[in-house]
């Protein structure tokens, strides 16, 4: 085999991992915001505002708007949990859409 063509079986197996990373991540954003879109239905069901819930939880209000928000960032099981147990769910109610 020449190296050309090893060369070109590399760059096209590194522009297909690419491909493959661009959508795991556009897939993990897209269950970030309906986790987000949940947190805020439930948020909304027990009559919470976002600060009522960022005081029951201790979690920074400021991380309770952006998990609704556009941009949700990645949450930990703890998170899950505290968000869980004031939204009275239990974590994988919380994690349904």
């Amino acid at each position: 085999m020449s190296r050309k063509y090893q060369f070109n079986i590399h760059l096209t197996s590194v522009r297909c991992q690419e491909v493959i990373n661009r959508r795991i991540i556009r897939c993990m954003e897209n269950i970030r915001l309906k986790i987000g879109r949940r947190i805020k239905e439930l948020r909304k069901k027990c009559g919470y505002t976002q600060d009522k819930l960022s005081e029951i939880t201790e979690i920074d209000y400021k991380y309770i708007q952006r998990l609704e928000g556009k941009t949700p960032p990645a949450l930990k099981v703890d998170t899950i949990e505290r968000l869980a147990k004031a939204l009275k769910v239990k974590p994988a109610e919380l994690l349904e859409f």
